[in-house]
């Protein structure tokens, strides 16, 4: 059983603004940061918080996305293009501009994975 519907055609998904992907790639994120977190350590509720800031902030997010740019594959590339490119009225707190956007661009490959249902190549992503 699936818990969360992902019936979007493959069409509707690409027609989306770069930064609705992103909006759905901060939960996937933060949700997969999460569990990890619960899963391999033994903090509490407060200090699961205080860890799971490091790898969700903007400048956490944007590294991430430097690191692993080679293993990306064309359309990945693009995807993650898009959404650092992508104009948002969002002002940055506590990063820079350029770490905002490349933060933005992660979440908008991620969400993209996650909507397309590119489950093994998502997981693949978070594991690197």
């Amino acid at each position: 059983m699936e818990i969360f519907n992902r019936n979007k055609k493959i069409e509707e998904i690409n027609q989306m603004s770069p930064l609705t992907w992103a909006y759905v790639g901060d939960c996937v994120y933060e949700l997969y940061i999460r569990t990890k977190l619960v899963d391999t350590t033994r903090l509490k509720p407060h200090e699961l918080h205080i860890k799971s800031i490091k790898y969700v902030k903007a400048k956490a997010q944007a590294e991430t996305l430097k690191d692993i740019e080679n293993s990306l594959t064309e359309e990945e590339k693009e995807i993650a293009r898009r959404g650092r490119n992508t104009q948002t009225h969002h002002i940055a707190k506590n990063a820079s501009m350029q770490d905002y956007m490349y933060a933005t661009a992660f979440e908008a490959l991620i969400g993209y994975l996650y909507l397309t249902k590119q489950d093994e190549r998502l997981k693949e992503i978070l594991n690197i």
